[in-house]
């Protein structure tokens, strides 16, 4: 057992000491399944299909009594080797990055001030804070408590939650890793992480991402089955004919591995595995933490965003700005002055209904305005005991503390919470209400949540167990503000510009839910919750098409929305950050929780997780879905495109009585090319301009449609049809067999690079992207005319490929074609 060194309770570890114990103990962190070693991954990689054909062609070279030939294509087969396991091991580590951002986070004392950490950097001797819905991130010793129960089952299987609390038994007073606070608050002293905790010593590991099929991975397994199958009966086909009409055997299987290879569209698995990989890590860099590989690729179908108010729209950053009781009124917003006197007790009891250690924004920012206007006055009661509290329930929108007194032998009981429940608790008639109400409504207006505030007092123990039980007396209202983040708007008309609707669900009163969206640019109806509990679900599908404002939601009613919008056939996003949210973030297609100000149920309940709680960073995740979509279609097409030549120029020639135009080594040649292009250049491509002014796309769509198949076999037919023409005028005009070989491959390879180009962008030519830049096809680009150049001009490399240096003539009659090509493909964006 970690033995920690007891901090001050008050300012927690100082920095410096955490940081030391980090060292020395490690992070808080359980074994979780490795990453892939590197000679895991290199075995995996050559045991792909593709590299077991080229092995095969080096052993038939050596056959046929060719050693240079399998040597230098067993040279090619290293450096493809090479390529394609920098490539899977660039994956692995987005993986890795992403399992390092999923752990859980902890709100922790160090220097004195409260900071929300990761997990892992707990050490033991840190003071914690915990809240409703956290999970505990280590084994912890009670400090202070209140009302704390805690869901252990997943340590006992006990699913009923067991009561916790400071200065208990051994058992009562520590709190377990990995457990789930479930109600009530507390602090605690770390005293076990990682391996050593209760968790760790039972062995258990965290869960890891990434390991789930998606969708298009799926499907794209398919189509790769489908192409192989045929690839390898053609492949049989070619061989055996070859080899019956030429009395070549062993040419002929060196022909139809050929052709085997030209087929078979290894790059397809690659490319899915490292979009959908960089995908995420790039969401990661952007602190949007992917849970769910899936949600990436729907994030780009996402017709609603159904957002909270506070801290997504909203700083969440609390103010008092006025209080009222009906005989006195104080703006916060004036010049600073003193607070009135019949106002302090509304601000002195407001206080009391407060957390001394606040977690809630607006606890907070009545605490600063009790510390800031009460100061040198009697009622600020730091010597007054806690003896119970009345949480919040969905039942009974209030909360009530119960304080004793040193010169009170009655208990004094303190009230806050939504104005109408405050009113219930006071039994005000109607005229008293109806003034509260009005008044409610002005605040409201403005923009500001509005809490009412009751007294009372309770002679003796035992407490009751309902707050209706204590006599109270209604004191006033306190307004706060949250002001809109300055991003907001801008982002919300972007969000209709992309087709989307955004809706806003709050708890909020009427009032204050329209003033705010208003702000934010959301216009709708308003719905409020008792007038959603009225509605059956064909009512309430008819009130969809034009609510956009939902208030006073209680948390269970966002399930019922979030199923309503999908029932209609929408694609929904949804925000959340409470206990009671994750059923509503599991329902939607598109989970996302708060990283900051979340529980721990809802980050894991969600398949995104906002490390910034604004909503700009939700829709900066709409936007890598779209062009995460987009750029593996385009990275689709060129495939379909390129392989269309490779094939056709594999088998045509032998149907035609020709020389074979394509060998083992250029396929591999054309493979230095593919697969970095496919992996690298489409996934570093840009989003569109004006990607964002389309609908979302259909989440029916399928990634190998007729489309995309049309636009890539229409440019590789064409392609083709060029090649064969080129080589057979050619070879008609008498230009020897290795020289019209080098030609038509020039020609390819030159192709090959305007297809790249001019499949980045579907909407601009290229000869207008020229200022964008897209490194990695500038360096692959580069690459690929060194290593021609090196294959053109070295005698003995050149012998290797089956190539005579062709005449300048020729030379440029390669780039001409070539860019009659590009041509032809920028055509085909004007369809």
């Amino acid at each position: 057992m970690q033995q920690p060194v007891p901090p001050s309770a008050a300012s927690g570890l100082s920095s410096a000491a955490a940081r030391q114990r980090l060292q020395t103990l490690g992070p808080n962190e359980l074994p979780v399944s490795r990453p892939r070693s590197n000679a895991r991954l290199l075995r995996d990689v050559v045991a792909e299909p593709m590299f077991l054909l080229l092995v095969a062609c080096g052993a038939i070279y050596l056959l046929l009594g060719d050693p240079d030939e399998a040597l230098m294509l067993l040279g090619f087969v290293a450096i493809v080797v090479a390529m394609t396991f920098f490539q899977q091991r660039r994956t692995e580590r987005s993986l890795h990055a992403l399992r390092d951002l999923s752990s859980p986070r902890a709100l922790v004392l160090r220097d004195g001030q409260q900071r929300r950490i990761a997990g892992r950097e707990l050490v033991p001797g840190d003071v914690v804070l915990l809240a409703e819905g956290d999970r505990v991130p280590a084994d912890i010793d009670l400090l202070a408590s209140s009302n704390l129960m805690v869901d252990e089952s997943m340590l006992t299987g006990e699913s009923v939650p067991v009561s916790k609390q400071a200065g208990g038994t051994p058992e009562q007073s520590r709190l377990y890793s990995g457990t789930l606070i479930t109600q009530g608050t507390a602090s605690g002293l770390v005293v076990a992480t990682g391996p050593a905790s209760a968790l760790g010593r039972i062995g258990a590991s965290l869960a890891t991402l990434g390991g789930e099929l998606t969708p298009i991975q799926l499907e794209t397994r398919g189509v790769v089955k489908t192409v192989a199958s045929g690839g390898a009966l053609l492949a049989v086909t070619l061989a055996l004919v070859y080899g019956y009409l030429n009395g070549a055997w062993l040419q002929g299987v060196l022909a139809g591995l050929t052709l085997a290879m030209a087929i078979l569209p290894e790059e397809l698995p690659v490319i899915l595995t490292l979009f959908l990989g960089l995908g995420a890590w790039r969401l990661g860099r952007a602190q949007i933490l992917a849970r769910s590989i899936p949600a990436i690729e729907l994030l780009g179908a996402t017709t609603v965003l159904c957002v909270d108010k506070t801290g997504t729209l909203t700083a969440n950053r609390m103010e008092v700005l006025g209080l009222w009781t009906g005989q006195a009124e104080f703006d916060g917003r004036q010049p600073a002055g003193e607070l009135p006197e019949a106002l302090h007790g509304l601000l002195e009891y407001a206080v009391l209904a407060s957390h001394r250690q606040a977690f809630d924004p607006m606890e907070q920012a009545i605490t600063a305005a009790g510390t800031r206007w009460l100061a040198n006055t009697e009622h600020l009661h730091r010597d007054w005991q806690l003896i119970d509290d009345y949480p919040l329930s969905r039942q009974l929108l209030a909360m009530s503390r119960v304080w004793q007194s040193p010169d009170h032998s009655a208990y004094l009981v303190a009230a806050k919470g939504a104005p109408e429940a405050i009113i219930d608790l006071c039994h005000l008639d109607a005229a008293h209400s109806a003034a509260i109400s009005a008044q409610v409504g002005i605040m409201a207006e403005r923009g500001l949540r509005v809490i009412a505030v009751a007294s009372a007092t309770f002679a003796a123990p035992p407490l009751p167990d309902n707050q209706h039980v204590f006599e109270f007396a209604f004191l006033g209202l306190v307004a706060l503000q949250d002001p809109i983040r300055p991003e907001v708007p801008p982002a919300v008309a972007q969000c209709h510009a992309a087709g989307m609707q955004v809706v806003m669900i709050t708890g909020d009163h009427p009032a204050t839910a329209t003033a705010i969206a208003t702000q934010a640019g959301i216009h709708g109806g308003v719905l409020s919750g008792s007038e959603l509990a009225s509605l059956d679900d064909t009512a309430l599908s008819l009130r969809l098409q034009d609510c956009r404002v939902f208030c006073r939601i209680a948390p269970e009613q966002k399930l019922r929305l979030v199923q309503a919008f999908r029932q209609r056939g929408e694609i929904v996003a949804m925000t959340g950050d409470g206990v009671n949210d994750a059923p509503a973030l599991k329902a939607a297609h598109i989970g996302v929780a708060m990283g900051a100000r979340g529980t721990d149920v809802a980050r894991e309940a969600a398949a995104l997780v906002l490390l910034k709680d604004d909503f700009s960073s939700l829709l900066q995740a709409v936007q890598h879905g779209r062009r995460l979509f987009a750029n593996l279609r385009k990275a689709i097409v060129f495939i379909v495109a390129v392989h269309v030549p490779i094939v056709g120029l594999s088998f045509l020639p032998v149907l035609f009585g020709w020389p074979l135009l394509l060998m083992p080594v250029h396929i591999l040649f054309l493979q230095l090319v593919i697969d970095p292009a496919c992996a690298l250049v489409f996934e570093a491509e840009a989003i569109e301009a004006g990607a964002m002014q389309n609908p979302p796309r259909n989440p029916q769509q399928h990634l190998f449609d007729r489309s995309l198949l049309r636009r890539g076999l229409l440019q590789g037919g064409v392609l083709l049809l060029v090649l064969l023409l080129c080589h057979a005028v050619l070879r008609a005009g008498g230009v020897p067999e290795y020289s019209a070989r080098s030609t038509t491959f020039l020609t390819l390879v030159l192709a090959n690079l305007g297809l790249i180009a001019s499949n980045l962008s579907w909407r601009q030519p290229v000869w207008q992207r020229s200022h964008q830049a897209n490194r990695p096809f500038y360096w692959i680009g580069a690459a690929t005319l060194s290593l021609l150049a090196v294959v053109m001009s070295v005698p003995a490399v050149r012998s290797l490929f089956a190539f005579a240096l062709p005449a300048p003539s020729l030379l440029l009659a390669s780039v001409l074609l070539a860019l009659l090509c590009v041509g032809w493909f920028e055509l085909l964006k004007r369809r």
